[in-house]
């Protein structure tokens, strides 16, 4: 059975609102994937108090507990000293855009790192595929639509999101999509402080420990707004920066259908654009990463019933694959729990041996590796053990390691 969709000139901001769809199969607690082998099972399934969570959709408090455990994942650290941006775009900031060179600051001038994750390396018509800002109430038919496909992805989620579709994100995580840690609010993150940003990161990646038992190594800053603090924040806390490709000449892989729904760009100019980025794909070395999102009912639609048909029928096709796959990381290091690499990610640690995930004190995620830790205490990480590490290049270790204090 196939999947529903209008015709190109009626996704719009106005479009007629379509019912949801329900979510596959509800999971019980103590359900394990059978996709990957050490994952642990299913939490008790997900019951929301508004005691619990900060607000959805604002910035979190910077005074609880919990932020204060987490601002203790800093320590050791070397978190430039960078002032925020004013709202994290260009022109509102001209003293800042030219520096951004110095700053690594990607909205104004695409500048990355090693640690950044921006392609798929050494893929060639290899499309790492992700969606941004769910789970939401069309999510579910995306989700159909992949598994019509046997297809997988990466799904960026918002923690506010999480709380409220918790269903929806087991059912993600459950087919064998990769999950990543997407903020709480979707701030621009450089325009924050420190500890906001660990609070926009800490409370998402909270939600999805709650509610899958799962802790992501990797995150991606909303609107693609990071800079070397906002990076070694991240990669203090345990999560490696993915991005979307954006080649030398400044062309984004964005397709803009997030500006379909309010109306700045009609769906004709989006798909438009689409159709520019797989022309570019197929002259590049690597493999490529398109920003779409499954937030709303006109990016789903898109993506149902234009942009990813029009990939898979691309001649010469393109190999679909999650990102986290397409860049030769085994599945079990997408989370801290199952993860079987020795030196990454890299992260304070509590005194019992793991990551606070749940900001109580106590470290409730721990690797799975049985020959070292993946993280690192406060005393000196020995930068000899970074460079064993199989699935990252010297040239991320080396970045790596100037952020670790030794």
């Amino acid at each position: 059975m196939g999947t529903s969709f209008p015709p190109l000139s009626q996704i719009s901001s106005g479009m007629p609102v379509e019912i949801t769809q329900v979510v596959t199969t509800t999971y019980t607690g103590g359900a394990t994937p059978t996709y990957f082998s050490g994952a642990d099972p299913l939490p008790t399934p997900f019951v929301f108090s508004t005691a619990d969570w900060p607000a959805q959709d604002k910035l979190p408090p910077t005074d609880s507990s919990e932020v204060q455990q987490w601002m203790k994942e800093l320590d050791g650290w070397n978190i430039p000293d960078i002032s925020p941006t004013v709202d994290g775009t260009c022109a509102s900031d001209p003293a800042n855009a030219a520096n951004a060179s110095s700053r690594g600051w990607w909205t104004c001038g695409g500048y990355t790192r090693d640690t950044d994750i921006t392609n798929c390396p050494n893929e060639p018509m290899t499309w790492g595929l992700s969606f941004d800002d769910g789970p939401a109430f069309y999510t579910t038919k995306l989700l159909r639509y992949l598994d019509q496909q046997k297809t997988k992805a990466t799904f960026f989620v918002v923690g506010s999101r999480c709380i409220e579709s918790p269903n929806i994100l087991r059912d993600e995580y459950m087919t064998g999509h990769e999950i990543s840690v997407h903020t709480w609010s979707h701030p621009h993150l450089t325009t924050l402080t420190n500890a906001e940003i660990v609070a926009e990161l800490g409370w998402t990646r909270k939600a999805i420990k709650t509610i899958l038992g799962v802790t992501p190594t990797t995150m991606r800053p909303p609107y693609g707004d990071i800079d070397d603090r906002v990076r070694a924040i991240s990669l203090a806390m345990g999560m490696v920066p993915i991005i979307w490709t954006r080649t030398k000449a400044g062309i984004s892989f964005d397709t803009f259908d997030w500006e379909i729904p309010g109306g700045v760009v009609s769906s004709q100019q989006s798909f438009a654009q689409f159709e520019s980025i797989l022309g570019n794909a197929s002259t590049l070395p690597d493999g490529f990463v398109v920003l779409e999102h499954d937030l709303f009912e006109q990016t789903v639609d898109m993506a149902v019933g234009y942009t990813l048909p029009a990939a898979f029928s691309h001649q010469p096709p393109f190999t679909m694959k999650p990102i986290g796959q397409c860049n030769a990381i085994p599945y079990t290091n997408m989370y801290v729990e199952s993860n079987l690499n020795g030196s990454f990610p890299i992260a304070n640690t509590t005194s019992d041996g793991g990551i606070d995930t749940n900001g109580d004190g106590t470290g409730d995620a721990k690797s799975k590796n049985s020959t070292t830790s993946n993280t690192k205490s406060n005393a000196a990480y020995p930068q000899a053990q970074l460079a064993s590490v199989p699935i990252f290049s010297a040239l991320f270790l080396a970045t790596l390691a100037t952020l670790v204090a030794l």
